[in-house]
């Protein structure tokens, strides 16, 4: 083949350190925003991006010479530094040191849209951690319960 295709979508998802100060709701919009444009800057395209004060949702696809570990890094440093320059209050701001990336079928794209851009209603019936869970058995990944969301 004369060209390298691919379109991989994925379901992100990472959580702030336990230590840090929430997202304040009025800048939620704007650190979803920011979190948009660092996926771009990689050369992988956003769909949505959502979530609520203590982590985020990205829905994304891969461009062929991205990889996933690359790409949140980016999205999870570059946003932490900016996010400290809107307030003192973030000083000690951190996203934790994992992640989750799933992969998403073109015929599931638009139910993850309408969930991410859902977050705030989802996590008035559910915490993040039973959310979180639930991902990790709906894929069937096999994790230790001691690390699950520790700094």
């Amino acid at each position: 083949m004369a060209q390298s295709l691919c379109k991989i979508y994925l379901h992100i998802i990472f959580h702030t350190k336990t230590t840090s100060p929430d997202v304040l709701a009025e800048h939620l919009p704007r650190l979803h925003q920011y979190v948009a444009q660092l996926v771009k800057t990689t050369g992988a395209h956003t769909i949505s991006v959502g979530g609520t004060q203590n982590h985020v949702h990205a829905l994304v696809f891969l461009s062929s010479t991205e990889t996933v570990a690359h790409l949140v890094e980016e999205m999870k440093r570059n946003s932490s530094r900016w996010i400290k320059t809107l307030s003192p209050r973030y000083e000690k701001f951190a996203w934790q040191a994992g992640y989750a990336a799933f992969s998403v079928s073109q015929s599931l794209v638009d139910r993850t849209i309408s969930y991410i851009q859902g977050q705030e209603e989802h996590h008035k019936t559910q915490t993040f951690r039973d959310e979180y869970l639930q991902f990790l058995q709906l894929y069937k990944i096999e994790y230790d319960e001691r690390y699950v969301l520790s700094d």
